[in-house]
């Protein structure tokens, strides 16, 4: 709400009727959204350049390659600047670093995995060189590059190949990916709640492949950007059974165990 000048004091106040803004008091508001969109999304952008050691970034398009050694073996990963969802983020590589240190814990050997918002696939990658059988999931313009960093990384090297299926977060679940068909031991998730506009699809994605009786236990490895995520991780512990496993304060990073409530 806009607040008046001191010299308005004096001034009869007249009343807004319930239930209704001023058009100043609306145009502040998307105002001040759109600047908070800006405001993460730069965050969001100067994250992503901080790790362009390797290469200069081109306005257009522009690849560069990270190299990781988890499980044993070299991984080379592309990325691609033309897309957040083609970049390598530290919850990712938080989680590979986990699941190698951890494999008592969490056993991923013979395991039906699935990732959604796999990205580049380092997470997929890596779960895939412990011997669990993966699903790589993300946005159709994501798979090429996706693909590429499987196939890349695991031909020869796995007991399982893995899978790449197009997936976008809330949309047609019940049809294309009907529990009865399709359901894991494990769901995988890393650096997937950020600046965008689809959290509420988010959980809906992540309840229908966790549904309540089914076992299924998600690992969510998230770095604490924004406000939004602080509001995401507790709608989430509404609908999980919820441990954190493992806090990286430095980085601001959380992993957590989850299943869903009864």
């Amino acid at each position: 709400m806009l607040m008046e000048r001191s010299s308005a004091l004096s001034q009869p106040v007249r009343q807004k009727p319930p239930g209704k803004k001023r058009e100043d008091d609306k145009e502040v508001e998307e105002e001040g959204t759109a600047i908070k969109v800006l405001t993460d999304q730069r965050v969001m952008a100067k994250e992503a350049l901080s790790r362009r050691n390797l290469w200069e970034p081109s306005v257009y398009y522009a690849r560069g390659n990270e190299s990781f050694h988890f499980a044993g073996h070299d991984i080379s990963i592309r990325e691609s600047m033309d897309t957040y969802g083609a970049l390598i983020w530290p919850g990712a590589v938080a989680l590979c670093q986990f699941l190698e240190n951890n494999q008592q814990q969490v056993n991923l050997m013979d395991k039906a995995v699935l990732e959604i918002g796999a990205g580049t696939g380092l997470a997929s990658i890596v779960a895939s060189l412990l011997g669990a059988w993966v699903t790589a999931t993300d946005l159709p313009d994501i798979l090429s590059n996706l693909t590429f960093n499987l196939l890349r990384n695991t031909r020869g090297r796995c007991r399982y190949t893995p899978q790449v299926v197009a997936l976008s977060w809330g949309q047609d679940l019940d049809r294309d990916f009907p529990y009865a068909s399709y359901h894991y031991d494990f769901v995988l998730a890393a650096d997937v709640v950020y600046h965008h506009d689809c959290l509420e699809e988010l959980l809906k994605t992540m309840r229908h492949f966790c549904p309540p009786g089914s076992q299924t236990t998600l690992l969510w490895a998230n770095k604490i950007r924004f406000q939004s995520d602080l509001r995401f991780t507790e709608c989430f512990k509404s609908h999980f059974n919820t441990t954190l496993l493992t806090e990286l304060p430095q980085q601001e990073i959380r992993i957590y165990k989850a299943m869903a409530k009864e």
